[in-house]
């Protein structure tokens, strides 16, 4: 090809045009600022992957949790306050819940709660700690300068059972929705036993102890009888503290948790009768009730929804109509912000943090409701 073929472009194919100067100038600043973004998007992600896929928030901070208008006036001064609990109750998971336990306490405005519960239980000591924090919420401390909050109403979810019902009981009303499943008063602690396992794969554990129980719990050899006693004498004691917490919320329920109760499929629940044979149960057996079970047996006050909860809370608490029912807001992280503004998605979930599976197969007391052990586990899991 000759240089003449170079210089006399095809007519099928025009020369291009020259782009002007300014375009091509914010080209290049467009395409520089895509690839920053991109890759502080990708640290971000990685960080994130980092903790184990989610972000962390510190609650410790004496900074206000934004508000939600949920109903009523949106320029009232007087509010219902909605705490939120949602999930496991578990040491390291509850920053949240206890951020607007505190908030609330100390807004003056606030002049009734209503505690949303969805969970299925956890820990005792978690679960304790929270009952504890909402009895100061009610009765009010005036060391911490928290006025008193007389006015705490209930709202049950799909589930609040076991510790989930447990930290129910400082309320002065409990509602329950008709699809709810809550009670599930008990306590248990369970230990993997892989002593058959061990014998067959010819591997098993030396233990060199002082202290006859010390190794008590070990999955690679069974428990003596002694053994057992002594962890069956720390549930009954923590069974013993769910009824005397149950009792000093509902008084009427004294002497009544080992009262045997006649289940009769025939007449259980509104619709259409299933047949089937009458059973036996007790209040306090560790099973889940329905709401209109739990109703029935004096577990719960009133079936209702949310919106039922809080037209009590403002009623308890005298309100006129000049009053505004408000929802806390969990505060995003700086890579929550930073990903759903560059994407405009929601930032991926968290995900299993394998770090803290010593801290989740370590024995607990749980109280949980039926059924729920791998919540509990995972819930340790998917703590940052």
């Amino acid at each position: 090809m000759s240089q003449s073929d170079f210089s006399n472009p095809s007519p099928y194919y025009p020369a291009p045009q020259p782009r002007s100067s300014l375009v091509g100038c914010l080209f290049a600043i467009s395409l520089v600022m895509n690839v920053l973004l991109g890759g502080f998007a990708f640290l971000a992600c990685l960080g994130a992957a980092a903790v184990g896929g989610g972000t962390t928030t510190d609650f410790s901070s004496s900074s206000q949790l934004s508000e939600t208008h949920y109903s009523g006036s949106t320029t009232s001064k007087d509010k219902v306050a909605i705490i939120n609990l949602e999930g496991v109750i578990m040491e390291g998971t509850l920053g949240f819940v206890h951020k607007q336990i505190s908030q609330a306490s100390k807004d003056k405005n606030v002049k009734a709660v209503v505690l949303r519960v969805n969970s299925p239980g956890g820990s005792i000591t978690a679960s304790d700690d929270l009952h504890r924090r909402l009895v100061e919420l009610k009765q009010g401390n005036d060391a911490k300068k928290l006025h008193a909050m007389p006015h705490l109403v209930v709202s049950m979810g799909s589930l609040a059972a076991s510790g989930g019902y447990y930290v129910a009981m400082p309320a002065s009303k409990i509602f329950a929705e008709r699809t709810t499943m809550t009670g599930s008063i008990g306590v248990y602690a369970s230990f993997p036993n892989m002593e058959g396992l061990s014998k067959q794969i010819g591997a098993g554990m030396i233990t060199i102890k002082q202290g006859e129980i010390k190794d008590s719990g070990s999955p690679f050899k069974e428990m003596s009888s002694k053994e057992r006693q002594v962890w069956q004498d720390m549930v009954d004691q923590s069974y013993n503290l769910f009824l005397k917490i149950v009792e000093d919320g509902r008084p009427e329920l004294k002497n009544k948790f080992l009262e045997k109760i006649t289940i009769d499929p025939l007449q259980a629940g509104p619709g259409p009768k299933i047949e089937g044979k009458a059973y036996t149960r007790y209040r306090a057996d560790g099973g889940v009730f329905t709401g209109d079970q739990a109703l029935k047996y004096g577990l719960i006050d009133q079936i209702g929804t949310l919106d039922d909860a809080v037209a009590e809370a403002r009623k308890v608490a005298g309100l006129s109509e000049d009053n505004k029912a408000v929802r806390y807001e969990k505060p995003k992280s700086f890579t929550d912000l930073f990903l759903e503004v560059y994407s405009g998605k929601k930032p991926p979930q968290a995900s299993f943090n394998f770090g803290n599976l010593p801290d989740a197969l370590m024995p607990r007391l749980w109280y949980l409701a039926p059924g729920s052990e791998l919540s509990g586990i995972s819930s340790i899991l998917a703590n940052p």
